[in-house]
């Protein structure tokens, strides 16, 4: 029974924290959008990167 002197104010500490924890995410807007991290693991990476322009044959310096 003693035990519980120590556990309960440690667990409300702890609940302290976590509560603390999660307004600060909140507030710091961790939570706005919710569905474009889960959409973006779909997306290659090579559509996200810019294409470089095409090379041709004529870039190439060589005359001959």
């Amino acid at each position: 029974m003693r035990i519980l002197l120590l556990l309960v104010p440690i667990s409300l500490v702890l609940l302290g924290i976590a509560v603390w924890a999660f307004v600060w995410a909140v507030r710091r807007g961790q939570f706005d959008d919710l569905d474009t991290p889960a959409l973006d693991v779909l997306v290659d990476d090579e559509e996200r990167e810019p294409k470089p322009p095409p090379r041709s044959n004529t870039d190439s310096g060589d005359a001959g």
